[in-house]
């Protein structure tokens, strides 16, 4: 059975022969497919059972980028390269020079010590032996570890401690300003030494709270624990991960709840639904199979993957009840369905793809994943929404009730469809325009202030209430040396690095960056001279320089901590501590230190840049930066080829995109006012929103299209536009924005901005298809010219 009137215009906008070959390849082979998809369910489910959650310090960083470049290549000459955990293990009443603090202290350094993934030769803490004291005295040097030889807790004993403590350099680094806490010091390796794996954060961090947290405050009720460190950040991240399961719940019982009100029929509910559901199982089977894991960035694609699936599968609900009020029976209401949306689908879900797949263009490996998730999910809901939803249908079909429903509320949504046309009409589509045009002023002037970055001190990817961040303000109030660490690398040839000019650029540099605002302190192998050489000389202060003699200098340097030279004395690093890692405290200090090196770096040294975890956010921001335009002009840049390809026009492509343009602009302005930098977490959100947020646009333009090619005018074709897909359309919008509003609530800072700035995209585009799309059209489109030219190609 056929609808010669369903099928007019359709052959305006694709090849008659194409449609009905797969339509007759599905449909013909129902029972048959539904079988392939039933065993491929169930193995790509085995497989999505046994995913894990993933990170990895690597993946998370440019490794393109310079500075990384430099970091990597010097990793073995440098300490502090960022992944390392400080425990400052605090005491509420009293002091830590107490016999029950020491042995607290003495037995967590010892817990810390075996925690699988620690480099055990760089941990520091008062119980080890690197970490020591000098002095200089009649006799010449002096000095030994901090712990006294024969400590035994006594008041003599612990005596001598505050004093050896007081005589080192740890006070405001290892010990507290106000000695009412200590740090133990861990760097970790990348992958663990006995396993060869990579080091698990969410298990590590695990060991962290259990080992040593809960343990050792439970006995001993005076001490406090506070842990920071990247393995520490992504580990609770990784723990918040799993509070997405009630999300998920949450998520998939409002949108049900939303489909039944909107359809009345429980096919019309359940079928989307467990259609997109077998999408998610399906993409988590396939990123296992294809050794991907779920990093607190890309956990989110199954959320989207869902929405996607709901979004398209709503259109064919809405196509199938309307064909059925009609009289057509399941199966050939399915085929007309299928034969309505085949190419309009096709063309939304590959933008999609290819919308998500620009971000591969970004050098960070966790964005590239994220992107091959995206792309792979949409892919797979092509097969899901364009074939199992509607095979299954063919055999269920729409229910009585939600062919009622559709009967029963034609004249009252006419009525309604009817004062939203007149979004068309030529006295209203200025107007729209012009509101459009004072949108675009405001968002670009807010958008002006939008950052690249951290914007917040901390971790701003976990609330500021977090323990994490808890603990970073306690690290920040009580020492002088942050957790945020700028490491400039000073390269010379061999048996140099101490060189009287070396360290006097050196000694330049850090009085530069000591008066620079946001720079707390700083340490380098010019602080060792100073110190040891004005030590030297009775104490006198006249002698707190960098002596031109290279013996004295070489005198000096002798017992240089380690980590400030390497073995064979061709790199020394400058440790420079910042009160904090926002975009524009790593911008100034940065720019000061290329500014130097420029003007300093010889044939004698070079100032190289950037290690440490500040390093790395500023290498990571230059690279956010640069992509951000290009991943822009490549995600309209794909949708305008796909929609200029299918619809052969350029003004169709102006009435699709400019709507997207426009969100695109209002959202980095609402960034710029909420506070909320452009970094790895938000950087996707842009493509995202844009990858959704076209395929309003596309049915929308491809039923107006259809009516004005059968000669209808303006606002009346898209009067029928909206009686057709409108609804389905405008549902489509707000249960994506509801759908992704309940990530507003996560323990996890960033996936709550995810799902904030999706939330006003995925209305906006919506908005945007409504609204300015037939408004656009009025001034654009030349529907005389378009059914000439549909005539004459026919």
């Amino acid at each position: 059975m056929s609808n010669p009137k369903h099928d007019k215009g359709e052959h305006y906008i694709t090849t008659p022969k194409a449609e009905p070959f797969l339509e007759r390849l599905i449909f013909n082979n129902r029972a048959l497919i539904l079988i392939a998809f039933l065993v491929l369910t169930a193995f790509l489910g085995y497989n999505a059972s046994k995913i894990q959650p993933d990170a990895s310090f690597e993946r998370m960083i440019p490794l393109e980028h310079p500075y990384i470049v430099n970091m990597l290549k010097h990793r073995d000459d440098l300490e502090n390269l960022g992944n390392f955990v400080r425990i400052a293990v605090e005491v509420e009443e009293g002091d830590i020079f107490t016999q029950e603090y020491m042995e607290t202290l003495k037995l967590i350094t010892d817990e810390v010590f075996y925690l699988d993934g620690v480099d055990r030769s760089g941990l520091k803490s008062l119980w080890t032996a690197n970490v020591r004291w000098v002095e200089v005295t009649e006799q010449g040097f002096q000095g030994g570890t901090v712990i006294p030889d024969g400590y035994d807790g006594s008041r003599d004993s612990l005596e001598q401690l505050r004093q050896n403590i007081l005589r080192s350099s740890e006070v405001g680094r290892l010990v507290a300003d106000n000695f009412k806490s200590t740090v133990v010091y861990a760097p970790l390796y990348e992958t663990n030494p006995e396993t060869g794996e990579p080091l698990n954060y969410g298990e590590f961090s695990k060991q962290l709270e259990e080992k040593i947290r809960e343990k050792y405050e439970a006995q001993n009720p005076n001490i406090d624990i506070h842990i920071v460190g990247f393995a520490k950040k992504v580990g609770d991240l990784i723990e918040g991960i799993s509070s997405i399961a009630y999300f998920a719940g949450i998520t998939i019982l409002l949108t049900t709840l939303l489909l039944f009100w909107y359809s009345r029929c429980v096919a019309g509910t359940l079928v989307p639904v467990f259609s997109s559901i077998i999408a998610v199982v399906w993409l988590l089977g396939a990123l296992r199979l294809l050794g991907y894991g779920l990093d607190p960035y890309s956990v989110l694609v199954p959320f989207l993957v869902f929405a996607i699936g709901i979004s398209h599968g709503v259109q064919i609900v809405n196509a199938m009840a309307i064909e059925a009020a009609k009289g057509f029976d399941p199966l050939m209401a399915a085929r007309l369905a299928f034969r309505a949306l085949y190419i309009p689908g096709m063309l939304a879900l590959i933008s999609d793809a290819f919308g998500f797949l620009t971000l591969l263009f970004i050098e960070i490996d966790v964005i590239k994943d994220l992107a091959v998730a995206a792309g792979l999910g949409v892919a797979i809901v092509i097969i899901t929404n364009l074939v199992l939803h509607p095979l299954i249908m063919s055999y269920i079909g729409i229910t009585k009730g939600g062919v009622r429903h559709v009967q029963n509320h034609g004249e009252k949504q006419d009525r309604k469809w009817r004062i939203m046309s007149y979004f068309a009409h030529p006295s209203v589509a200025p107007i729209s325009l012009l509101i459009a045009v004072l949108g675009l002023g405001l968002g670009v002037y807010y958008k002006q202030d939008l950052k690249v970055g951290d914007l917040d001190q901390g971790a701003p990817e976990l609330r500021k209430d977090s323990r994490y961040n808890q603990d970073n303000a306690f690290i920040i109030d009580n020492y002088s040396t942050s957790a945020d660490v700028l490491v400039v690398m000073v390269k010379t040839p061999v048996e140099e690095c101490t060189q009287y000019e070396v360290l006097r650029a050196m000694d330049r540099l850090q009085w530069e960056l000591q008066n620079t605002p946001g720079v707390q302190s700083s340490v380098s192998l010019a602080d060792v001279s100073k110190i040891v050489t004005k030590a030297l000389n009775e104490g006198n202060w006249k002698w707190y320089d960098i002596s031109r003699n290279q013996t004295i200098i070489n005198a000096s340097i002798r017992e240089a901590p380690a980590g400030l030279i390497n073995t064979n004395c061709s790199l020394t690093p400058v440790l420079v501590f910042l009160e904090d890692h926002k975009a524009e405290t790593l911008e100034t200090v940065v720019e000061r230190v290329e500014e130097f090196a420029g003007n300093h770096s010889n044939e004698e040294h070079t100032f190289l840049l950037a290690a440490g975890n500040a390093g790395v956010e500023a290498a990571t921001n230059e690279v956010i930066s640069g992509a951000k335009n290009m991943m822009l002009l490549f995600v309209y840049g794909v949708v305008s080829v796909l929609c200029l390809l299918t619809f052969r026009s350029v003004r169709a492509v102006l009435c699709i995109v400019v709507p997207l343009g426009l969100t695109s602009i209002l959202c980095e302005a609402i960034m710029a006012v909420s506070g909320i930098g452009i970094k790895v977490a938000t950087l996707p959100v842009i493509a995202l929103g844009v990858g959704i947020g076209v395929d309003y646009g596309i049915y929308i333009y491809t039923k107006l299209e259809r009516y004005l090619l059968e000669g209808m005018p303006l606002q009346e074709a898209y009067f029928e536009t909206l009686r057709s897909t409108g609804k389905a359309v405008m549902f489509t919008g707000v249960t994506l924005g509801l759908g992704v509003v309940t990530w507003i609530f996560s323990p996890i800072k960033f996936q709550a901005d995810m799902g904030f700035l999706l939330f006003f995209m995925f209305l906006w585009n919506m908005i945007g298809a409504i609204w300015l799309l037939p408004a656009l059209a009025r001034f654009l489109l030349r529907p005389e010219k378009m059914l000439a030219k549909a005539r004459a190609g026919k």
